[in-house]
C-alpha cells in the first residue's frame, strides 16, 4: 500500500497543466464511450449542520488505465472563516486485478486541478479560450488553480475580474495574482454585476448553497464555467433564446439541488441541455457557439476524473521513489 500524503501529490503535479489538461480529456472521452462506471455519489448530511456535507464518489476508467477507486470529499464552509480549508479530501485506488487497494492519496490538490483542468478544457472546447480577460466569481483555492489552467491553455489571457463576497478575499487573491511572473493584471469589483459584464469568460466557484443571479448582466456569446453548480437561477437556464447548456454529465448533474436540477424539476424534462461535454469532444453532438446566447457550461465534477488523475499521480510517485510504503497494510495471505 502506498501512502501519498499532498506534498508528493504536489511536487507530481507542479507544472504539469497540459498534461493534466490531457488526461482530464481522454477521460471525458473514455467516459463517452462508455467505458467507465460511474454510480451516484453519496452525500452524507447533517441536520444539525445543514451547510456541511461528506460526498463518496466511486469510480471506475477503463480503457487502457484501468483504475477503479473511490474518493470521499468533505466540505464545510464555515472553515474559510476559522483560516481552515473548506474542502478537504481522500481517495483510495484499487487494483482491477485482484480488488486490493493500491493506494491512500491526499486528494484535495487533485480534486482541485482536475476541477480547474475541466474548465480551461471547456473553455478550450466551447469557444471562449482566446480572450483577454476572465471574470472570477468567488475568490477561493478552485478559482485560482481555474486561473492557473486557463493561462496554460490561452497564454494570451492578461486580465482578471474578481468578486467575493468578502473584499479582503478578493484583494488578498488579486495580491496573489500580482506575485505570480507575469501574472494578470487583477481588478476587485465591487458588484456581482459589474464582473459578470465585464468579460465573455466568467467562471463560479463559491459556496452558495442555493441559486442568488441570473445571466442578464452577461456580456452576448459569454461562456460561463459554473463549477459551483449552485448560483445561477434555474429560470435563467431555462432562457432557451439566451442560454445554451452544456454539462459533463445530465445524469449526475440533475440532483441534489444543483441549479440544474432545479431547473429540471421546473421545466419537467431535460431538454434544455443541449450538449454534454464528452460528447462534443468525439464529435457525437453537435455544438455551434451562438455568439448571441450565454453558454454555460455546469459540470457535476465526475468521479471518474479524480480517480484517473491520482493513479497518474500514484504512477509518477512509484517512478520517482516518492510517497510511504506499508508493507503490513493487508492480512498475510
Amino acid at each position: 500500500m502506498l501512502i501519498l500524503g499532498n506534498e508528493p501529490v504536489r511536487s507530481v503535479l507542479d507544472g504539469r497543466e497540459e498534461a493534466v489538461v490531457e488526461l482530464v480529456r481522454r477521460c471525458y472521452l473514455t467516459h463517452a464511450r462508455g467505458d467507465t462506471s460511474l454510480p451516484h455519489s453519496v452525500f452524507l448530511r447533517f441536520a444539525d449542520q445543514p451547510r456541511d456535507r461528506i460526498i463518496a464518489l466511486p469510480a471506475h476508467v477503463g480503457g487502457e488505465q484501468r483504475i477503479a477507486g473511490v474518493k470521499w470529499i468533505a466540505s464545510f464552509p464555515g472553515n474559510v472563516s476559522a483560516g481552515v480549508a473548506r474542502a478537504s479530501a481522500t481517495i483510495i485506488l484499487n487494483s482491477m486485478d485482484t480488488g486490493q487497494p493500491l493506494a491512500v492519496v491526499e486528494g484535495s490538490t487533485i480534486s482541485a486541478r482536475r476541477t480547474a483542468a475541466s474548465a480551461a478544457l471547456a473553455a478550450a472546447t466551447l469557444g471562449s479560450a482566446n480572450g483577454r480577460g476572465v471574470a472570477l466569481i468567488g475568490c477561493g483555492v478552485i478559482n485560482f488553480e481555474v486561473l492557473r489552467f486557463l493561462r496554460t491553455t490561452n497564454p494570451g489571457l492578461t486580465e482578471v475580474t474578481l468578486f467575493d463576497l468578502s473584499q479582503e478575499r478578493a484583494r488578498s487573491f488579486a495580491a496573489r495574482c500580482a506575485r505570480e511572473p507575469g501574472g494578470p493584471a487583477a481588478t476587485v469589483a465591487d458588484r456581482l454585476e459589474d464582473a459578470l459584464g465585464a468579460h465573455t469568460l466568467i467562471s463560479f466557484a463559491t459556496t452558495a448553497g442555493v441559486p442568488h443571479t441570473g445571466l442578464a448582466h452577461c456580456l452576448p456569446g459569454s461562456l460561463v464555467l459554473h463549477l459551483s453548480l449552485r448560483d445561477i437561477q434555474p429560470e435563467a437556464l431555462l432562457d432557451k433564446d439566451n442560454v445554451v447548456n452544456v454539462v459533463d454529465d445530465a445524469d449526475h448533474v440533475c440532483r441534489e439541488a444543483t441549479s440544474v436540477d432545479l431547473a429540471a424539476r421546473l421545466a419537467g424534462h431535460r431538454d434544455f441541455i443541449q450538449a454534454a461535454l464528452g460528447d462534443v469532444l468525439a464529435g457525437s453532438s453537435p455544438y455551434d457557439r451562438d455568439p448571441r446566447r450565454v453558454t454555460v457550461f455546469s459540470p457535476f465534477g465526475l468521479g471518474i476524473l479524480d480517480i484517473a488523475l491520482a493513479d497518474f499521480v500514484r504512477v509518477e510517485a512509484v517512478a520517482r521513489g516518492v510517497g510511504t510504503h506499508l508493507t503490513d497494510f493487508l492480512p498475510p495471505a
